[in-house]
């Protein structure tokens, strides 16, 4: 075995393995050719992405499942790839094109499209390199991007078979408006967010006579495309009104007064004002009662010359001042007062929307989900965790068609054309030459689809669909699909009703929905709170293992992960622990015969926990618990196999009827442990695995070494290490509760209840006396406790220390009454603080919890204290 440097430098280990795992191909499915297959698609990062907390915990956790399974001798494929991200890509070129003075209308669009690809080409590999540097073991042979030829055949061929079977098709009406993309949106592209806004009253006069209907409204500015104003019919102040007119303000029109049971008479002043071209709800009205709809904003957001001269050009906002004001002069205004409601904003640029009438094209979506919930219900799809499936129902049940064309450039082009002859509308997967009257002159569609139309056929389309290819046949479908909850509705529902419509089955068996990273405290990461944490940082910072193992330990489900450095900072010394255990292994086994042969108990211990740690591991990765898996190793390696099974085989080592059976099995441990670990932290596995002698590795990179699955279980050994354990457990806690120093030696008399607990513990006292720090150990059974000896009670047996000498009662009772007088004075200035119902109730919930901790911790010090005072007393 080569020789082992002092400590482990992430730096230098992890692009060598990476490197050397990319050239040896460990990363294709044909690295295991005869196996199961297994598949992941990843979550296609925008190709404007970087890599942020979500992205990392999302692949960390995929990468886990396919390492594990490509040891587990499946033909895993980690599929990877990235999305075009349409309306983000095309925001950030023009906004380079603004810096050099131009646009894209300047440009032209074969131009602009030219731009794009030039930037992607130069940009758009930034989040694929950050994910190799976080250890992503993807098949980069086969990586897609939602706009390479294969997939936009697949997109043109979904598109066409749903127009022809009537599932797609072109209406206008009010769609969700971005001024600032110049684009429609769908309702899961909006944004809705609290604002603080006003609620005006204006007065509507009767078109003749005296008197008014007073409207409430947070738009006021919209009132000049209102046609008519509603009430309900059953609203007793207002039933005699209805079908007499009104006279709109500032425009010189009249509009009807209409009953409408859709009207709530609680708000504002229960009549309301109708703006078809600019309001759901007022639309459905319209279309009720056959009004007609005034555009007054334009797709620019701008008022248009519908809203008459003086406001006509006028910014939105800007005409909602004037128009306020001339009301005002008016005496209109009957009142203004304060009014919080939901505002809806554009998902990239967080411009508020406009509902805006426009032709769009449309999914007609019910027949999909019909399907799409079924394979839920059945449980042919499970999401996990199961709590999930309600939300997702809740959507589906209430689900509206889906608004697929997008008014930017850059994306897949409807391929749709008009014969500007005769006025044919042909549908085509290739673009035709000529119009069935004959003409050539065919202008496509300017629109291109939503960037989620082709992400939604993401499962087969990265395959090879529509082409019957081999890795369609073999990975499809796919096994899971790891993602945010977010995107439960824009992308997993979606895929599943694509899957089953094209595919004739689901698209994965199983979803597993990750929580969300939010820093130390609770709160959501942002830009403007500043506590946004760069993956990348912590990664050169500490290396990608001890990130890796971060989350992963973090990834409990249903509870969102409070990220905190100073974990990862902690399973670096996980590491380093590790590292160090492995020195002590090489140190004393170089050179040295190791056989499994006669193995003394820690050892069959030792194994016997490896057993149920593998065990324990397997399940929890099965059932997606990646926390508990995780936990499951550390504890393995830094407790049971570091603390414990190290510790005993320097007793084990010196005894020439174990030697070489221990040597051999610190060795084969070791081993099996890194192979547990590996799926968690690929980098330092692998580099202690390839130090690893020969006769230990069968294969020439953990990458693909066997998982350990059914091992060997020592029942009678653990029972009889833990009598071992118990003894050495009972003697260090007197030791610690009296504050005895680690360089004085006690004598350990143990008191058993039966002979075969008495004869184990003496057999085995050379363990006890090296992990304990005694110099002797007696047992008996029925002995009795010696005078001035401190007592442990264990499971079987009694442990008693004589103190004789090696402790100054008084002075350690003085000592342990100053340090409890303090506890206790701190203990009653936390009760009275969590008392206090003002703090209680005005600081951040965070903070309430961080003290409540703070005060238990507190009290269970006390608690000892008390403990070490009464046994010292009892002496």
């Amino acid at each position: 075995m080569p020789e082992i440097p002092k400590s482990y430098e992430p730096g230098a280990c992890e692009q060598k393995w990476y490197d050397l795992w990319l050239q040896r191909g460990y990363f294709k499915p044909e690295a295991n050719p005869g196996g199961d297959p297994y598949c992941i698609v990843i979550p296609p990062p925008n190709v404007t992405g970087s890599l942020h907390m979500g992205h990392a915990l999302n692949a960390t956790i995929q990468d886990i499942l396919t390492r594990w399974m490509r040891m587990r001798g499946r033909k895993a494929l980690w599929l990877p790839g990235t999305d075009h991200a349409g309306i983000a890509t095309q925001n950030v070129v023009e906004r380079e094109l603004a810096g050099e003075g131009l646009d894209r209308h300047k440009l032209g669009r074969e131009e602009f499209i030219k731009r794009v690809w030039q930037w992607k080409a130069e940009y758009g590999g930034r989040i694929i390199h950050q994910l190799k540097k976080l250890g992503a073991s993807c098949d980069w042979s086969r990586e897609r991007f939602t706009l390479d030829e294969g997939l936009s055949e697949a997109v043109r061929t979904v598109f066409v078979r749903l127009y022809e079977e009537g599932l797609i098709y072109r209406s206008t009406r009010l769609i969700n408006w971005c001024p600032r993309c110049h684009t429609a949106l769908s309702d899961l592209e909006v944004e809705h967010e609290e604002l603080e806004g006003f609620l005006t009253y204006i007065k509507y006069p009767f078109s003749e006579g005296e008197g008014f209907v007073t409207v409430a409204t947070t738009r006021p500015e919209t009132m000049l495309g209102d046609t008519a104003v509603a009430v309900n019919p059953e609203d007793k102040r207002y039933k005699d009104l209805i079908g007499k007119k009104l006279h709109l303000p500032l425009t010189g029109r009249d509009i009807p007064i209409i009953g409408d049971s859709a009207v709530d008479p609680s708000f504002g002043t229960g009549a309301v004002k109708v703006t078809p071209a600019h309001d759901f709800n007022d639309e459905a009205i319209a279309k009720r009662h056959n009004l007609p709809g005034i555009t007054v904003i334009g797709d620019d957001g701008k008022m248009t010359a519908e809203a008459g001269a003086k406001y006509a050009g006028l910014d939105r906002y800007e005409a909602r001042k004037v128009v306020l004001q001339d009301l005002k002069d008016k005496g209109l205004i009957e009142k203004e007062e304060k009014h919080r409601h939901s505002v809806g904003h554009c998902y990239r640029c967080k411009t508020i929307i406009e509902p805006f009438s426009t032709p769009q094209w449309y999914v007609r979506v019910e027949p999909l989900a019909k399907e799409a919930m079924r394979v839920v219900r059945e449980k042919k799809i499970r999401i996990t965790p199961e709590g999930w499936e309600n939300s997702y129902f809740a959507w589906m049940e209430n689900i509206r068609d889906w608004c697929i064309s997008r008014q930017i450039w850059w994306g897949h082009r409807i391929p749709v054309w008009y014969c500007n002859a005769c006025g044919e509308i042909i549908v085509a997967i290739r673009g035709p030459e000529k119009c069935k009257c004959g003409s050539t002159e065919l202008e496509q569609d300017p629109d291109v689809l939503d960037t989620w139309f082709s992400s939604a056929l993401w499962p087969f389309s990265t395959l090879g669909w529509p082409e019957e290819t081999e890795d369609l046949k073999a990975f499809y479908p796919t096994d899971v699909l790891v993602t945010a909850f977010d995107i439960l509705f824009f992308w997993v529902a979606r895929m599943i009703m694509m899957g089953m419509k094209f595919m004739d089955g689901v698209p994965f068996r199983d979803v597993y929905i990750h929580a969300i990273v939010r820093d130390e405290e609770g709160q959501k990461m942002s830009k403007s709170k500043g506590n946004v944490i760069d993956p990348l940082l912590l990664i050169d910072k500490y290396g990608a293992d001890s990130f890796r193992f971060t989350l992963a330990a973090f990834a409990a489900q249903g509870r969102d992960i409070r990220f905190s450095e100073e974990r990862v900072e902690g399973y670096r010394h996980f590491i380093n622990k590790l590292w160090n255990a492995t020195r002590y292994i090489f140190m004393n086994t170089e050179g040295k015969e190791a056989v499994r042969e006669r193995l003394d108990i820690p050892s069959r211990w030792i194994l016997s926990r490896l057993a149920g740690a593998a065990e324990d591991i397997n399940k929890s990765l099965s059932e997606y618990r990646f926390n508990d898996a995780a936990h499951r190793v550390y504890e393995f390696i830094w407790h049971e196999f570091c603390d414990w099974y190290i510790e005993m085989t320097k007793v084990g080592l010196k005894n020439p009827d174990y030697e070489r059976g221990v040597r051999w099995c610190l060795i084969y441990t070791l081993e099996a442990a890194l192979k547990l670990l590996h799926p968690f932290m690929p980098f330092v596995t692998e580099e202690i695995w390839q130090k690893l002698p020969e006769s230990f590795t069968a294969k020439e990179s953990i990458v693909i070494s066997p998982f350990p699955v059914k091992l060997e279980k020592f029942p009678d050994a653990e029972r009889e290490a833990a009598f071992l354990i118990d003894a050495v457990t009972g003697i260090r806690n007197i030791r610690g509760e009296l504050n005895i120093q680690p360089s004085e030696k006690v004598k350990a008399i143990i008191n058993a209840e039966t002979n075969h607990i008495k004869e184990m513990l003496e057999a085995n006292s050379s363990y006890i006396m090296r992990l304990a720090g005694a110099e002797r150990i007696k047992a008996a059974v029925g002995i009795e406790r010696p005078p001035k000896s401190a007592t442990s009670i264990r499971p079987g047996f009694e442990v008693y220390v004589p103190v004789e000498g090696l402790v100054n009662i008084d002075s350690e009772l003085d000592r342990l009454n100053k340090e409890l007088r303090k506890v206790e004075d701190d203990l009653k200035f936390m009760e009275q603080k969590l008392a206090n119902e003002n703090f209680v109730r005005k600081a951040p919930p965070q903070i309430v919890e961080k003290e409540k901790a703070r005060c238990e911790e507190i009290a269970a010090k006390k608690a000892n204290l008390v403990l070490s005072i009464t046994r010292l007393k009892e002496l």
